[in-house]
């Protein structure tokens, strides 16, 4: 299937923000897609290639929402990448789309069934609002295809009273805080998840000393004809946010100190399930517990 698109040249703004840093769009036309219909690409085995896993995709587009019914969040999220002509599932994305804006969608080819949805699904997958490139709504029915049924994910906040368990607490520990492209917003059934997993180990250790690096992508790269970077402030700004989180839930103010820094480097962390430009958004935290022992400077 090959549809065409309008993609706008945009530049990114440097200031600071609470949920995502401005951008500014060069025109104020809305990116269009074709008269959707649903892909005639019936391929749905797994790739046969075993020497390496399938290519992580980046691209820009205009979601396109399939009004399946298989009970709750059980509607279908579809995208269109102009430059390869698919149209691609990415429903299990935990970022929900906006119908009105387009999304920078960062993943991997499953290569199972499309008839869930009628297009091949993207897992993992990351789906980033571009708050201000706008879409024009698009909506298919169902056609037949009955949509996913709503399973809690693996990654999610456990309730207060529920006690958890945080492993050894006498040794420093590192965790990793995942953002969307040009956010701060702490991501739901995945972000606060590990804020959770942080602030438990950090009680539970009487930490000492808490260090906390914010990242930005700062890097300019072109993705579907649009200029993706984000703003330096961004990184100190994701620090901050995480400081307040752990002050919010019970962390001592005068452990932890925070800073930002920019162009990072790819790792390789469950927090973003094998994709590695998702990894460059993010926030490191360095916990030494109050007990710990051969402790290393950082």
């Amino acid at each position: 299937m090959k549809t065409t698109g309008v993609f706008l040249a945009l530049a990114l703004a440097g200031s600071a923000v609470a949920q995502s840093a401005p951008l500014t769009v060069a025109q104020s036309a809305p990116l269009t897609v074709a008269q959707s219909a649903p892909s005639t690409d019936t391929q749905s085995a797994p790739s046969t290639d075993t020497q390496s896993a399938p290519q992580e995709l980046r691209f820009v587009g205009c979601p396109i929402y399939r009004d399946t019914d298989a009970g709750k969040k059980s509607g279908c999220w579809l995208t269109d990448d102009h430059e390869n002509g698919q149209r691609y599932d990415i429903s299990q994305a935990l970022t929900k789309p906006d119908r009105a804006h387009a999304i920078l969608v960062e993943g991997r080819e499953q290569g199972g069934s499309i008839l869930a949805c009628g297009s091949k699904p993207l897992l993992p997958v990351r789906v980033s609002v571009l708050w201000d490139v706008p879409c024009t709504a698009d909506q298919l029915p169902a056609e037949g295809f009955t949509g996913r049924k709503y399973a809690l994910p693996a990654r999610n906040m456990r309730p207060t009273y529920e006690k958890q368990s945080v492993g050894q607490v006498d040794q420093p520990r590192d965790f990793v805080i995942p953002f969307d492209y040009n956010s701060t917003f702490v991501t739901y059934q995945l972000a606060d998840y590990y804020i959770q997993k942080l602030v438990n180990f950090a009680l539970a250790s009487h930490a000492k000393a808490i260090t906390i690096v914010g990242y930005a992508d700062t890097k300019p790269t072109t993705i579907s004809g649009i200029r993706i970077a984000e703003p330096k402030t961004l990184a100190a700004d994701r620090a901050a946010l995480i400081r307040q989180w752990l002050v919010g839930l019970g962390v001592p103010p005068g452990v932890i100190t925070i800073r930002g820094a920019g162009d990072p480097a790819t790792i390789k962390h469950e927090a973003f399930d094998g994709l590695l430009a998702p990894s460059r958004r993010r926030v490191d935290v360095h916990v030494v517990p109050g007990n710990a022992v051969n402790q290393t400077p950082r």
